[in-house]
């Protein structure tokens, strides 16, 4: 009798690659969205305007807490070469990433396909 009355578990839903990369490029720019840039990112990924909210949420927790732990992060990399040796190869693009541990494959996919995003309005138009 009560099993009918209990609401199905929601499963942890699975992000593609593009699904994070453009996330992250996103977050990249900036950290909150107002509800109009969310529905359209929502819409332009296939992913509801609940998800993307959550994910900003998450990210934000995630980018907090780092940036706690390492405040002098961004020196480190300051006149850092590029590493192309060490990106990824295209098959490794389409893997889902996890957003929790994957942080340096987004940099690199971030930083080698900037162009691809700038072209769907995702990118700054400086670069």
């Amino acid at each position: 009798l009560s099993e009918g009355l209990h609401k199905k578990k929601h499963t942890r839903p699975t992000f593609t690659g593009h699904q994070i990369f453009a996330l992250e490029k996103t977050f990249e720019q900036t950290k909150y969205l107002a509800g109009p840039e969310r529905a359209r990112l929502a819409y332009s990924l296939g992913m509801t305007e609940s998800q993307v909210k959550v994910w900003f949420q998450n990210r934000r927790t995630k980018w907090r807490k780092k940036s706690a732990l390492e405040p002098s992060s961004s020196s480190q990399r300051a006149g850092g070469g590029e590493r192309a040796a060490s990106e990824p190869e295209d098959d490794e693009y389409n893997k889902p990433l996890d957003p929790d541990s994957d942080d340096e494959k987004i940099r690199l996919l971030l930083r080698k396909h900037r162009a691809a995003f700038s072209a769907l309005g995702l990118g700054s138009p400086s670069g």
